[in-house]
């Protein structure tokens, strides 16, 4: 279908391709139905039914407990977080031009992790510091790879390759500080490393809530010059995009979302690498793709949480053990079929 154009009333001039936008409200439909099957499952289950009518201010006071206090923070949990790890890698694949240059892969995924580690190994800290320690690790990661990445500006295969080297300097940090903390520590540490949504409530909602209501309408307005920028920074130039300053505040969103995102649930694996790649598949449109991304990521991890808390019996899994599990699955067929299509 071709791409078209619609003009508001105020003059502004959006474009629009009908199978993307086709795409991406199927995607949120999906997410939307998994989301009230996810609240309705548990040891009390409940109907679709009933669950949307609790939701309305209509189910009985057992059933308002059950969804508006234990169960629907989880899911909000759930969403904001896969979305914000879409949209995360999204933005750096983009930005990279390499679908490997995802944040999990470039270190920032394991920079938060150090920053909570460090928070729980050495200072015994709570819930709340473990997630403010998380968030510094990101954010200080994110600049030391923009630095060390510089060089008459940052391009996509030098931003991809030192990320992958302080990734690897990071793993080793983590597990040296598994190894210096006593018993009880290193079970937290490791248990808050499977990356998991259990025990969410709105106490984690409300910052990731807040995070994106001011990253998501932020990145969207640098959707434009992003476009631009995978076409090559001399290009971007030639038609008056501000290249560093499009790539440092979206690569500033890209770390902010994904620490924000480890800090409320763990490191959860290979959502920012597939999501933004499982989007483009669907919407079969050029450009990062950034709904499609954002609303696929909220979709795979609330169907991968469904997974591990229902498909094994009564051994429910952290959603982190399931989405590694899918996503290294994933990226083995994307490598078998890049190479059968003599693109590696």
């Amino acid at each position: 279908m071709p791409v078209k154009a619609i003009r508001t009333p105020g003059g502004l001039s959006v474009r629009v391709d009908p199978r993307a936008a086709v795409a991406v409200l199927l995607l949120a439909a999906a997410t939307a139905a998994t989301a009230v099957v996810l609240i309705g499952s548990g040891d009390f289950p409940i109907s679709p039914g009933d669950v949307i009518a609790t939701l309305l201010g209509n189910g009985t006071a057992a059933q308002e407990f059950i969804v508006q206090d234990l169960r629907l923070p989880r899911v909000l949990v759930g969403l904001l977080v896969g979305a914000s790890l879409a949209l995360s890698g999204a933005l750096f694949q983009s930005i990279s031009r390499n679908p490997l240059g995802s944040p999990d892969v470039i270190g920032f995924g394991q920079g938060a992790t150090v920053g909570a580690l460090s928070v729980i190994v050495l200072f015994h800290g709570g819930a709340a510091a473990v997630s403010a320690g998380a968030v510094v690790g990101g954010l200080v990661t994110g600049l030391g790879v923009y630095v060390l990445a510089w060089k008459r500006g940052v391009h996509g295969y030098r931003l991809v390759l030192v990320g992958i080297g302080i990734a690897a300097m990071l793993t080793a940090v983590n597990h040296y500080l598994l190894t210096k903390a006593s018993l009880i520590d290193a079970t937290r540490a490791t248990l808050w490393m499977t990356g998991s949504l259990d025990g969410r409530d709105w106490a984690q909602v409300w910052p990731l809530l807040a995070t994106c209501a001011v990253l998501v309408p932020l990145v969207f307005v640098y959707g434009r010059p992003l476009r631009m920028l995978e076409m090559g920074d001399d290009a971007a130039y030639a038609l008056g995009a501000p290249v560093e300053r499009t790539r440092l505040v979206l690569m500033s969103a890209g770390v902010l979302l994904i620490s924000v995102a480890t800090a409320a649930a763990g490191p959860i694996a290979f959502v920012a690498l597939s999501a933004p790649q499982l989007a483009r598949r669907v919407t079969r449109a050029p450009g990062p793709n950034l709904a499609a991304s954002t609303v696929m990521g909220a979709a795979l991890l609330l169907v991968a949480d469904w997974t591990a808390t229902n498909a094994f019996g009564e051994r429910q899994l952290p959603v982190g053990v399931v989405t590694g599990v899918l996503g290294g699955c994933y990226l083995l067929w994307l490598l078998v079929t890049e190479r059968k299509a003599g693109r590696i």
